[in-house]
């Protein structure tokens, strides 16, 4: 068997983060009388939100008067209310993490998220301690779409970067990790199902679906043919 690790993201993923996050920015912003714009939250998943930043778009409509301390604060509170009441892990996460320990493949974690971010999100999620590494926002110069986490969560298995599956939900995700050469299985949630996933190697529903043994044959049979593959 060629491929030796499997390297995920974390939001959107292994916990749906994404929806309470988005959840809690529409509200703040329909509580100073606007519609959070979806398809511009849409593109910055995965990614730093490079390109659009919801509190200085709501400040610059709503002009004078505006509290973004008030916003960032009322905010916060929502989201972490919704992230406390999330069904955790994500449908298929537990199963695939077994599967993987019973074949020895090394598991890390690779999110543009800070590392803080990254470990009170496991802890919830009862994941702690299932990953040899984490590579975060805070480990390298550049996040998703960028390929430096994974390269760094590949680097940091021991695995050359053809020899690891990565797991992503977003575009910006897909894109860094097939930039950094892995064979990548996007699996799209409920705040980027539609989006554009013609990178991705495989195309899935829901980890629930997947076998790891199939996806270790589509990713041999990438690696044998010498070149990338679309299973979708």
């Amino acid at each position: 068997m060629s491929v030796r690790a499997l390297i995920f993201d974390l939001d959107g993923l292994l916990v749906d983060t994404e929806s309470a996050d988005y959840a809690a920015w529409a509200r703040a912003w329909r509580d100073w009388g606007h519609e959070l714009p979806r398809d511009a939250w849409r593109a910055r998943i995965g990614s730093d939100g490079r390109g659009f930043d919801p509190l200085a778009s709501l400040a610059e409509r709503v002009g004078e008067g505006f509290d973004a301390e008030g916003v960032q604060a009322a905010r916060r509170a929502h989201r972490d209310a919704l992230l406390r009441s999330l069904d955790v892990p994500m449908a298929g996460v537990l199963e695939l993490l077994d599967a993987a320990e019973s074949l020895g493949l090394r598991r890390a974690i690779a999110s543009s998220s800070d590392r803080a971010w990254v470990e009170a999100r496991l802890v919830h999620a009862g994941l702690h301690g299932r990953f040899q590494a984490l590579r975060c926002a805070d480990d390298v110069p550049r996040v998703k779409p960028d390929p430096d986490l994974y390269l760094a969560a590949a680097a940091a298995l021991d695995a050359e970067p053809e020899r690891a599956i990565a797991f992503e939900d977003s575009p910006n995700g897909v894109a860094a990790a097939t930039a950094a050469g892995l064979f990548c299985v996007a699996v799209p949630g409920p705040m980027t199902r539609g989006l554009d996933f013609g990178r991705a190697d495989w195309v899935v529903t829901s980890l629930a679906e997947v076998r790891l043994e199939e996806v270790l044959e589509r990713a041999d049979r990438r690696a044998s043919s010498g070149r990338a593959t679309s299973f979708a």
